[in-house]
């Protein structure tokens, strides 16, 4: 299976990046990591990911998204025939609904492929 992993440089999607790691593995599965970073330093972020693949002893692609994440997470998915998004994230609010970042919201309403959120 080909699957993309959306992450930026928290934690939650450094855990994220190593559970689907830890699955790709056991699976066989190909990974592309697809970087981005909201706050301002996407080399910051791409840097940590190349890292913890490095302690994680694991080949990936790496692409980088600049402008427009979730836009570019779905149009990368759907051209390049990714099987599965996964992406880490989402919070449950007082009143007990999920609430997701703004990336995260835009690929679970318009990716046609089959998209994973760990939590």
């Amino acid at each position: 299976m080909r699957l993309i992993v959306g992450v930026d440089a928290s934690e939650r999607a450094m855990a994220g990046l190593e559970e689907v790691v830890s699955r790709a593995r056991q699976a066989g599965d190909a990974i592309t990591v697809a970087v981005y970073d909201s706050s301002g330093s996407l080399a910051g972020a791409e840097a940590t990911v190349r890292e913890r693949l490095d302690t994680l002893d694991f080949d990936a692609t790496v692409e980088t998204l600049e402008d427009n994440p979730g836009s570019q997470l779905v149009e990368l998915s759907e051209s390049d025939g990714y099987d599965r998004i996964v992406l880490a994230g989402g919070q449950t609010s007082p009143l007990g609904k999920i609430q997701f970042d703004p990336v995260i919201e835009f690929v679970l309403l318009n990716a046609h492929t089959t998209v994973t959120l760990i939590r």
